[in-house]
């Protein structure tokens, strides 16, 4: 069974920085696009940044420049750098990735998410 597990959540203050990191688990294949979504009260999920398995990356226009993502491939992980944080960005955040289990055929795994809140 695979598993993702967002970790590095919490309050932080306008202009702050956070951490966020996903690890998985379980019996892996193989990882392709790795993402980070996240979700406000009353809106849709929104894609913030996603990397491929070659390290190609794409960012939400809202976050450009102030968010970076990478991964660990050796380590199955994908980070999220986030600075320069605004209150519009307090979000629940959930990690996404496209992973080969006990076959190779991908299927997409979601985390639980964990809560970013930024105050003004």
């Amino acid at each position: 069974q695979v598993q993702l597990v967002e970790s590095g959540g919490g309050l932080v203050q306008a202009g702050g920085s956070l951490r966020l990191s996903c690890a998985t688990s379980g019996s892996i294949l193989g990882i392709n696009t790795m993402r980070w979504f996240r979700q406000a009260p009353g809106l849709q999920r929104e894609l913030v940044a996603a990397i491929t398995s070659g390290g190609t990356t794409n960012y939400a226009d809202s976050v450009k420049g102030r968010f970076t993502i990478s991964r660990d491939n050796a380590k199955n992980t994908v980070h999220l750098q986030m600075n320069s944080l605004v209150p519009e960005d307090t979000a629940v955040y959930y990690c996404n990735a496209d992973i080969a289990s006990r076959s190779r055929t991908y299927y997409t795994y979601w985390g639980q998410g964990t809560q970013v809140t930024v105050s003004s």
